[in-house]
């Protein structure tokens, strides 16, 4: 469990790709301070296992279900990515509970500077609308963010100088994909406000 309190920012070192599934080597000796093979980190957002560790950077395994669901499939090496260690239980819940588990990608539509902030507004997939509201609290890209606004199709965040500065969020452009992840509150609430599902028939082999 994450989160969505980006430590820092990394880097991809190294990418290869083995046809089904792609190793990456990531950059980021904060996260990296401590971890162990079989240890997660999330990346943009998605939870990965450690496969190896040294002083500074880490590698992980993607296999191609994730590439395809996630924008992880467009990184390149070089690319700058938000990186985060799992919550500790003494730990404090700074942003929202983030499982690192993508529920699909939106595309950054539209940026808008002011002198304090930034309002971004991301398109928003049909299926993860009914999940999204005013002054609810929405994972992009790893980071745990507020909505400012609800559209069809779309919803809008205003990022602070911090976030801009210490977050892929301050460098991502127009057109650009970002990976989402609701808030895993409102699927449970809408799992149990759901009718019943029926019994799995009785094995009479």
């Amino acid at each position: 469990m994450f989160t969505g309190i980006v430590e820092e920012l990394g880097e991809v070192a190294d990418l290869t790709d083995l046809g089904d599934s792609v190793r990456l080597t990531l950059r980021g000796p904060t996260v990296v301070d401590g971890v162990r093979h079989g240890d997660s980190i999330a990346v943009n957002g998605v939870c990965l296992t450690v496969v190896e560790a040294d002083g500074e950077t880490f590698t992980a395994d993607v296999m191609r279900e994730t590439l395809d669901r996630s924008s992880l499939g467009a990184l390149r090496a070089g690319a700058p990515v938000n990186l985060e260690r799992p919550m500790r239980l003494d730990g404090r819940l700074g942003g929202h509970l983030v499982q690192g588990h993508v529920d699909g990608t939106g595309v950054i539509e539209e940026r808008q500077p002011s002198p304090n902030w930034e309002v971004v507004r991301i398109s928003l997939p049909s299926d993860l609308e009914r999940y999204v509201v005013h002054k609810g609290s929405i994972t992009v890209d790893g980071v745990s963010l507020t909505v400012a606004a609800v559209a069809p199709g779309s919803f809008a965040v205003s990022l602070i100088p911090t976030t801009l500065a210490l977050t892929t969020l301050g460098r991502k452009q127009v057109g650009e994909p970002v990976n989402l992840e609701v808030d895993i509150v409102a699927k449970y609430v809408e799992r149990l406000l759901a009718p019943a599902p029926a019994p799995f028939p009785e094995d009479h082999a």
